[in-house]
């Protein structure tokens, strides 16, 4: 993630934003148009009011008040059109924007490694994804042109008070240093608490997300209050974080409004004064300058409470950007096509830790030919999980070479080689939609027909029509309307539809029942046939007919042989596991 910058205003993430702009540059012009007239034609209300009182109200001139009258209505008209347009076509370009940003950040988080998943939570890249990204709606919305619109509006009415009275002029002035110094500090001390704000945003998110996920263990171990106070305690941070912000408005803006009313009262006392001196300085003029400061101060009021917004689209822009400028992709992606795959799969001496200096596979070698099973089995941690990421280049390895087909996989295109593997996992993941859907992943060139065939082959179909609209039975988050045999028997069709040329099952009859697990075994025999297949066993009953058995422990191969041979070796590990688990079967 992007340090911050702790700089009131940072040029180089406020630069990368208004690049976003370019691709709507004619919006983006009737926008900062109606901006720049905005600015205009708001100076000339108090000119034709100093005009109305001195001239027609002083000189009891009604024709001459009328046609003033009409006239400052019709400017104010103008005003009205072109405030509608500045507001619709700066939030116009905001929202599309941030659908571009949106969109861009979304593509490149789809790209990240494992890895990257592994070090950072779901909901601060939620965070990242939905409300940073709506605080750079405001950047462009309520920020950069508001700001650009207050500031042409102050230099504006500087000028034309100098124009009419300098010595005016000047008193009006007197108390902008002081006003422009108290919203510089402002400006500075209110950064530190957004980004503050946005941590706390981060924390809370990722904490709610994660508990709501996993609420059945939290329930399940009684860790209600443990959980609702350790809740209580973030939420206490992200209000503090708020409070603080609140503190800074709270100091600022009542300070601004004194010396405002400073300012106007000193325009008052010696305009008046001059005045009645008969100095040059009318009744009129004095009106016209009590109008024209309060359009200098109210905007140098509202730019601190805009320059905040831009400051809170700059951090959130830093954040978004961290995620953008984070380079966690496959560094050696390669430039073969994989099509028309056998599926000779071989691991040649491979060596990979997930943290540097800690090795998890030390020195793998094995081979698998077209159409042959392979099973992986040993305790947990031994590594077997691993493999299958490898081969789906989740991660890279640290040394040696995994091929298919005698080419190294760093070689083909990640997304060719993934489209030629299909992985049942253990843990089956469902998105909240249909079953059809979860099959297909929405892939439009798999008809529902295909499907239904597919289902009969494996032996699923009758189960699936059983549900209430069938292949529409909408399965909700995570599949949490199905069993867990249930969804792996989804898994297995959707690996199916796939048509891979190699399939791998990570312990894909674990934690289920005597008859989904039957169904699962006659699933298992029909899509393997005539794949090669990677099967990762906890039931080492269901891998008996595997071509090879590789057993492994601590990262290393210790076995490697057929059921029959294996079992034919005296205190082999394998003998040992099968024995073991033999008689914790028939025990229960």
């Amino acid at each position: 993630m992007a340090k911050y910058s702790g700089k009131a205003f940072d040029v180089e993430i406020f630069s990368r934003l208004m690049s976003f702009a370019k691709r709507y540059k004619l919006y983006f012009f009737i926008a900062a148009s109606s901006t720049i007239l905005l600015a205009l034609f708001s100076i000339l209300t108090p000119y034709i009011l100093i005009n109305t009182v001195d001239d027609y109200i002083l000189t009891k001139d009604k024709q001459g008040l009328l046609d003033y009258t009409l006239l400052m209505l019709g400017v104010l008209m103008v005003e009205v059109i072109l405030q509608f347009t500045f507001i619709y076509f700066a939030n116009w370009v905001g929202q599309h924007i941030i659908r571009d940003i949106r969109a861009k950040i979304f593509r490149h988080i789809l790209a990240f490694k494992m890895t990257y998943f592994d070090n950072n939570s779901v909901g601060k890249l939620v965070t990242r994804v939905v409300s940073d990204i709506e605080t750079i709606a405001a950047f462009f919305s309520n920020g950069v042109f508001t700001i650009v619109s207050d500031i042409l509006k102050m230099v504006a009415v500087t000028i034309i008070m100098f124009i009419l009275n300098w010595k005016l002029a000047c008193i009006t002035l007197a108390i902008l240093p002081i006003l422009i110094y108290a919203t510089k500090r402002f400006q500075v001390a209110i950064k530190a608490t957004f980004q503050e704000v946005r941590d706390q945003v981060a924390n809370l998110n990722s904490f709610v997300q994660e508990r709501v996920t996993g609420m059945k263990i939290v329930q399940l171990f009684n860790r209600e209050k443990v959980e609702y106070d350790n809740f209580l305690e973030i939420n206490e941070k992200h209000k503090a974080a708020h409070v603080k912000t609140i503190w800074y408005y709270s100091v600022f803006f009542p300070i601004a409004e004194i010396l405002s009313s400073i300012g106007i009262g000193l325009i008052v006392w010696f305009g008046g004064g001059q005045a009645i001196q008969n100095s040059g300085i009318t009744v009129g003029m004095i009106m016209g300058f009590i109008s024209y400061a309060q359009m200098l101060f109210r905007p140098l009021r509202q730019i601190a409470d805009k320059f905040n917004q831009l400051q809170m689209g700059i951090v959130a822009g830093e954040r978004v950007f961290g995620v953008l400028d984070t380079d966690s992709f496959i560094s050696r992606e390669g430039t073969t096509v994989a099509e028309n795959v056998r599926g000779d799969i071989k691991f040649n001496n491979v060596r990979f830790s997930y943290i540097e200096g800690e090795e998890v596979l030390k020195g793998i070698s094995f081979s698998a030919k077209k159409g042959e099973t392979i099973a992986l089995v040993g305790a947990t941690g031994a590594g077997k999980s691993t493999i299958i990421s490898l081969m789906n280049r989740f991660y890279e390895i640290d040394s040696g070479e995994i091929t298919v087909d005698g080419v190294s996989i760093d070689d083909f295109t990640v997304e060719s080689l993934r489209n030629q593997i299909a992985i049942v996992l253990q843990d089956v993941f469902l998105f909240s939609d249909t079953i059809y859907n979860n099959i297909t992943l929405k892939d439009e060139s798999i008809t529902l027909d295909e499907v239904k065939k597919a289902a009969k082959k494996i032996g699923i179909h009758d189960f699936i029509m059983s549900l209430p609209n069938d292949y529409n039975y909408n399965v909700k988050e995570r599949g949490v309307m199905l069993s867990s045999g249930q969804r792996q028997l989804i898994s297995f069709l959707r690996a199916y539809v796939s048509n891979p040329s190699i399939l791998i099952l990570d312990e894909a009859t674990s934690s289920v029942d005597a008859y989904a697990e039957q169904l699962i075994q006659q699933a298992t025999d029909t899509i393997t046939k005539g794949r090669t297949s990677i099967i990762i066993a906890h039931r080492l009953a269901t891998i008996k007919k595997a071509d090879t058995i590789i057993v492994m422990d601590k990262g290393q191969i210790v076995e490697k042989g057929t059921h029959t041979d294996l079992l034919a070796k005296e205190s082999g590990y394998y003998k040992n596991l099968y024995e073991k688990q033999f008689q914790l079967e028939k025990a229960s």
